[in-house]
Formats: structure tokens, C-alpha cells, sequence
């Protein structure tokens, strides 16, 4: 995922969308390639990591995203996309 995360950066991508799964709670390095790269990243969590067990509250990648989506199930997906595009001033196409 860092390499991925390198790789969109290096490459001027629009922005990114990532659902960083078990890494969200642990992962500095995850954190810091977000940090790294000059793009917008969107954290996407399948379920609402708020209303799970206490340790999955924390995000270290939350501080570094532009913005973070959870509980929306795979729908979140689409919406981040929407996001980004929204931030480019452009249109997601169907």
C-alpha cells in the first residue's frame, strides 16, 4: 500500500481512496506516505469503526486525509469519489 500510495503521488493522480483496513489503528508508516504525498487522500472504512470496539476509534491516517467516510458500507467508495471530484471541480463519470 505504501508503494501504491508513492506511486499516485509521483504520478500527480487526482487523489486517492483508501480503506487502510487494520493498518487505520496501527500503521505509522501508512501515515507518513499519506503525509508524503501531495495529493488528497480519502479514508474509506466499510463499517462505522465508532461504533466497534474502542481501539478501532483511533486513525492514524484521519489526521494526514483529507477526509474520512465509515459506516456507509461499500457506497462510501462512490461517495470519497465523489469527493474528489468535487475538490477538482470536475464530475465523477458513470
Amino acid at each position: 500500500m505504501i508503494d501504491w500510495i508513492h506511486e499516485a503521488g509521483a504520478k500527480k493522480a487526482l487523489g486517492l481512496v483508501i480503506n487502510p483496513g487494520g493498518y487505520t489503528h496501527s500503521s505509522v508508516a501508512i501515515r507518513d506516505a499519506v503525509a508524503a504525498v501531495n495529493i488528497p487522500v480519502i479514508e474509506v472504512h466499510i463499517s462505522n469503526i465508532f461504533a466497534r470496539e474502542d481501539f478501532r476509534h483511533f486513525s492514524h491516517i484521519a489526521p494526514v486525509a483529507k477526509a474520512t467516510l465509515c459506516g456507509f458500507g461499500i457506497t462510501g467508495y462512490a461517495l470519497a469519489i465523489d469527493g474528489l471530484a468535487a475538490l477538482a471541480g470536475t464530475k465523477r463519470r458513470s
